[in-house]
């Protein structure tokens, strides 16, 4: 019996590790496409029909069945468009939204009122006080929504001029603009994944059939970034003028930098007007008691041993 050689071993042990990355390479692209396409699925727009369906679980479907009952089963686009840029995309988001603002507000109602009742206030105060008992929960989650679509749209602004770096590197090379936007889109995943899923969402609506400057605009939409915008409507207007996509994509990431730069000044400007409050509150009162602290305790010392 032939024993095989180790150089014939080699290879072939080289040969299957190549053809198992490549597979898993693209189980994972399929896995990506899938769950964009999903989203791309959702009917985002429509009444609460689908609501029910998308709430599995025990505490959503009853949150869900709260705010569908409390708004009619309907939600406002103002609505729609705070929770998708805060990347909540699910049919039953706004439903299960009103349905955590309304318990918010029922618990707080009754935790102050049993909190309050036992007070010796009269009764107008009473029921002021247990008013703002219920209200400060109920803007809770506002409060929250506010603070994850700024994270998101702070984290889009952080790794974009590198992102348009990178399309404009491949670009220069020879690669169509919707290839370098899908080869980017992949890459910036690694660190943001929130821009590189609002890219590869992107990519999968033009490969779909939508045009570029509408997919542009709807994940500017999406995710609030001025910037999107911004980069939207200098891709329209180098398409409809003939201009070079490279030298504006290097145009456009040299001004993204520059104005935060801009801001960073602006705010370091800003930081000494802040400290004053603090300054005011907390350092002063502490420096004048270490200072004039002794001399108040000598001069009561001579007063009281002159009296």
């Amino acid at each position: 019996m032939d024993i095989i050689s180790p150089e014939i071993l080699i290879a072939v042990l080289t040969f299957l590790s190549v053809v198992a990355l490549g597979l898993s390479m693209l189980l994972l692209r399929k896995d990506r496409s899938r769950m964009l396409e999903s989203r791309l699925k959702e009917d985002i727009h429509t009444g609460t029909d689908q609501t029910r369906s998308q709430t599995k679980s025990g505490p959503r479907r009853t949150l869900a069945g709260i705010g569908n009952f409390v708004s009619h089963g309907r939600a406002s686009a103002t609505l729609w468009e705070q929770l998708i840029q805060a990347g909540y995309f699910s049919a039953g988001a706004p439903a299960i939204y009103t349905g955590i603002k309304i318990l918010l507000f029922v618990g707080g109602l009754a935790a102050a009122a049993v909190l309050i009742t036992r007070m010796d206030v009269p009764l107008a105060t009473k029921a002021a006080m247990i008013s703002v008992g219920g209200a400060i929960p109920f803007f809770l989650p506002n409060i929250y929504l506010l603070l994850k679509r700024k994270h998101r749209c702070d984290e889009i602004c952080l790794y974009l001029p590198q992102a348009v770096d990178l399309i404009e590197i491949c670009v220069s090379s020879g690669i169509g603009l919707n290839m370098a936007w899908n080869m980017v889109a992949n890459e910036i995943h690694q660190v943001s994944p929130v821009l590189g899923d609002e890219m590869a969402l992107t990519n999968f609506e033009i490969h779909l059939g939508a045009d570029r400057a509408e997919a542009m605009r709807r994940m500017a939409g999406r995710t609030g970034a001025e910037e999107l915008s911004s980069l939207a409507a200098m891709l329209i207007q180098t398409d409809r003028f003939g201009t070079s996509v490279a030298a504006a994509l290097r145009e456009f990431a040299a001004s993204m930098r520059d104005e935060r730069g801009f801001t960073a000044e602006e705010n370091a400007e800003k930081m000494a007007v802040k400290l004053i409050i603090p300054m005011v509150l907390f350092i002063f009162p502490a420096v004048l008691i270490i200072i004039g602290g002794p001399a108040i305790i000598t001069i009561f010392r001579t007063i009281l041993s002159g009296s």
